[in-house]
């Protein structure tokens, strides 16, 4: 693999489309202490990439959206969240596909994520297309994931609630990783946010 490829644009793309039914109500507007889950996310995105961050929105987007205006984020709309959290993915990628050279993916129920790892990502990527950053903890790799722009057509079919998991186990693609214990944090209930 070429290390000497020069970095371009990239895109954080937030995910807050789904339904979050474990959850009880609109997860994406839970607060942990004086801000949203949301907001949280949006702030550590915005921290590594100010003028490119978008939300992927989907379920009570209207409500979603009015509770970020002032943000300066561009808003993604997915029709089709109730398919999974792979057409979220989908979208974003399509919103990225010829426009951006990779796509720092990040989950808004992932409170404990820092603008320094979303950082640590971009810096680990050497601009290669091919190649995928993503975060490792309890012994698995997941998000926040950084793509090169040579995974968005696989990630632009996926469809189901397995998320990406089956890009970032293709042998095609150059698969690196950067330890982040705190990552394994994902609130499903307001009990995972109460012990916080």
């Amino acid at each position: 693999m070429n290390k000497t490829v020069r970095k371009k644009n990239i895109a954080a793309a937030v995910l807050a489309a789904g339904k979050a039914s474990r959850f009880g109500s609109t997860k994406q507007l839970a607060k942990l202490g004086d801000k949203s889950l949301l907001q949280i996310s949006i702030e550590a995105a915005r921290g590594v990439l100010p003028w490119t961050t978008l939300v992927v929105l989907g379920h009570a987007r209207e409500e979603v959206a009015s509770a970020l205006q002032g943000d300066p984020v561009f808003f993604l709309c997915n029709d089709n969240y109730a398919d999974g959290i792979g057409s979220s993915i989908a979208a974003a990628a399509r919103a990225c596909d010829g426009r951006f050279d990779a796509m720092l993916l990040t989950f808004c129920d992932q409170p404990l994520i820092t603008p320094e790892h979303l950082q640590t990502l971009t810096d680990t990527w050497s601009g290669a297309p091919e190649e995928i950053i993503a975060s490792a903890y309890a012994g698995i790799v997941g998000p926040p994931v950084l793509f090169g722009a040579r995974a968005f057509r696989e990630l632009l079919n996926l469809r189901s609630d397995e998320g990406a998991r089956s890009v970032l186990r293709n042998p095609e693609f150059d698969l690196q990783s950067v330890p982040f214990a705190a990552a394994a944090c994902d609130i499903d209930s307001p009990r995972d946010l109460d012990s916080l």
